[in-house]
This record gives C-alpha cells, structure tokens and sequence, in this order.
C-alpha cells in the first residue's frame, strides 16, 4: 500500500511539475495569454468566449443616471409565440429576445435562468457603441476630423503604412492591418487580444502592411485601435464616455460593464465585451432610429448617423460606421452585430427594433433567406400581424 501511495505521490509531482513547465514555457514564448484562456474556457466547458465570462475579467462599471424605462404596448406580450419560434429559440440557444414596435415593447421573452435586468456579453455590438462615441467624440472637439492621422493618438503602430491611417479607415474597417480574425484559434490574434492583460503590448503583432481606405475587410483589430485613439484624445476611459454621452443621457435602467486587459492597464476591448441586457442594448437601435436624438435632446449629430447606416464603400452594401445594414423583402434595416448571434436589429420603415441574445447561431450570411439571423426577423412579422400596415408576412 504505501508503494503505492509513494507512486501516486511521484505521479502527481511530476503532473504539476509539467503543467509548471508548459506555462512557464507559453510566457517565454509570448503566448502566456493561453494560460488564463484555458481558464475561462475550456476548464469552464466552452470553446471560446461566452455570454457570461465577463465575470473572469476586469471590468470598468459603465454608469446609467435617472432610469427611463420603457413604455409597455397596450398589447404587450398579448400573442403567443409561434412553435417555430420557440424551436428556433431551442436550437440556437436564445436567451432573450425583444420586440419593440413605435418606441414601446411589444413581446419579450427570457430563457436559461437570463432576465430583462440579467447581463450577457455583447460582444462585437460594441463595435457599434465604439464608432457612436467616435461620432460624438469629434463633436465634442476632441478629434478634429475622420481624416486624421491614427498616429497622433497611437503612435506605437508598426508597419508600412502605419502613417497613412486614419480614424475614417478603422471605423469602416479597411485599416490594411495584418490580422486573422479567428475565435477558435487558441493562437491567432483575435485570442490574444481578448486574453491578455495588456493590450498595448500587443499592438506591433498588428502592424499596417497594406495601404489603408481601399476596401473593407473585417477586423477587430481596427475597433480596438479605434478605442485606444478616443481614449488618448480625450483622457477618459470608453465607458466613462459611454457613461457621459449615452447610456446616463438615454436612461438605461442597468449599469453596464466594460471588460478591460486587467485593473492596472484599464484599456477597454473597444471591439467587444460590453456586459448588458436586451432592454438596455435596445437604446443605442433607438438612437439610431431616431436620428441621434433621444427625447428632443440631439445625444449624436443627425448626419453622422446618417452616414454611419450607409454603405461606405460602392463594393460593399453591408457596413457603415460600425453598424451593418441589408434588406428584409423589401424593408431596409441596420443593426448591430456580435459573436454567437448577439444582434438589436433595426427596420425604420415600421419602427421595429428586434433585440436577440443568445449561445449560438448559425454560420449563413445574414442575407440568406434560410438564416436563423432572418428568421428571428420573420417571426417577429409573423406575431406582429395587421399591427404592420402592409405586413410582408400576411
């Protein structure tokens, strides 16, 4: 017996001694960040980032004022969900999903223990809040125009056209920069700058190796260079931004969280990670929708808000200023957009904004008719009925 104790003993030694030695080995190599993302992760049942691993993170609190709640239509939560919809809702994971109809909420519903007060990660939909604060940021004097130089802001960029860059070539992402966006890499980019706990540090594995403002091409890399340069112009955090020009002034019931690379650093993940719920994520598909104005008060100047929700490049019909856009039959809309189907979707036409959080979705083009991304938008016709004069669904 005490053999075999003495064995096990030798066995577990030698088990720590190799978990030692292999981080030892990823911080020497510059990949120390795999450490706490096998944490967060895999030891947590997942393969990459999730609704709730904010709470593995630092975190800047997002402050709201005076809570504005939302009106309640007299018909609200009157029809009940269609099986399909509770079938979409089941296969993709849904965990709140919110209908808004001319300003009031209309239906909700909640599943998986969520709530409309209960945070979930937003993921890339932070994109969207990073090029509003940029909008107003330039309005407030801070930055004189989209034109200008990156460099002034964040001089730590590396490349050959590090100098052409320009905020208008982040926020439209065609920044040129050398980048894998890829969320189930342990290695790539994408990982590391959601892992690691200094972000600036990270900044010469993203250098601008092709000539910038030529085309779009998707990258994270572009909005967290962005929040860094907004930062440094006006010497507060994003979420103190935030804060100030949003989310106190239009009254969100919750304070938000912001994810930052670590308490000492305090540089938020500009392109994604803020934690909220549908109801709150809902204003900013308001704000937009009501051309930058919220209760007769202008919180975003109407013409960037204009030209955020247009395509920017000829080539491309989907992106603006942060905020993606397409067509349903034959109602334009505008939306934001996060990882695993984190979506406030916006068709001005009818005054309908569509709120869907969730674990998952499908991996089809948001313009495919057979996407969960247009079925979420379908269903909603489909409960709405005659309360949508012309209803593509009836």
């Amino acid at each position: 017996m005490n053999r075999i104790l003495q064995f096990i003993k030798w066995i577990m030694i030698g088990l720590i001694a190799l978990v030692l030695l292999i981080v030892a080995i990823l911080y020497a190599t510059g990949t120390g960040y795999l450490v706490k993302g096998v944490y967060v992760t895999y030891l947590h049942g997942h393969n990459t980032a999730y609704l709730d691993d904010y709470r593995f993170f630092d975190n800047h609190v997002v402050k709201t004022g005076a809570a504005q709640p939302w009106a309640e239509s007299t018909h609200y939560n009157s029809v009940a969900p269609p099986s399909e919809l509770d079938k979409l809702h089941e296969t993709w994971g849904t965990v709140a999903y919110l209908v808004i109809l001319r300003d009031s909420i209309w239906f909700e519903e909640y599943a998986d223990g969520y709530s409309k007060s209960a945070r979930s990660n937003s993921f890339s939909m932070a994109k969207s809040v990073v090029a509003a604060l940029l909008g107003k940021v330039m309005e407030e004097g801070y930055i004189e125009s989209l034109d200008q130089s990156v460099r002034e802001f964040v001089p730590e960029l590396t490349g050959r056209y590090a100098d052409s860059l320009r905020l208008i070539d982040l926020v439209t992402m065609s920044s040129g920069m050398e980048w894998q966006e890829d969320y189930y890499d342990p290695f790539s980019i994408t990982t590391q700058l959601y892992f690691d706990g200094d972000l600036v540090s990270v900044l010469p594995k993203m250098p601008i190796n092709d000539k910038p403002g030529q085309s779009f091409s998707y990258k994270s890399g572009d909005t967290q260079v962005l929040g860094m340069a907004l930062q440094r112009a006006t010497g507060k955090t994003l979420s103190e931004l935030m804060s100030d020009y949003f989310w106190a002034p239009m009254g969100a019931q919750e304070d938000a969280l912001w994810q930052v690379d670590s308490e000492k650093k305090g540089i938020e993940k500009a392109y994604c990670c803020l934690a909220s719920n549908a109801r709150d994520f809902a204003r900013f598909g308001k704000l937009y929708l009501q051309d930058g104005y919220w209760n007769g008060q202008s919180l975003l100047d109407s013409a960037y808000v204009a030209q955020s929700i247009r395509p920017y490049f000829d080539d491309n019909s989907e992106y603006g200023y942060g905020w993606w856009m397409g067509q349903y039959a034959d109602r334009p809309y505008f939306y934001m957009d996060g990882h695993l189907g984190q979506y406030v979707i916006v068709i001005p036409d009818d005054e309908l904004i569509i709120v869907r959080l969730g674990h998952n979705v499908d991996d089809l083009p948001r313009s495919d008719s057979k996407s969960a991304f247009n079925a979420f938008i379908r269903q909603a016709y489909l409960m709405l009925g005659d309360e949508i004069p012309g209803n593509p669904e009836l």
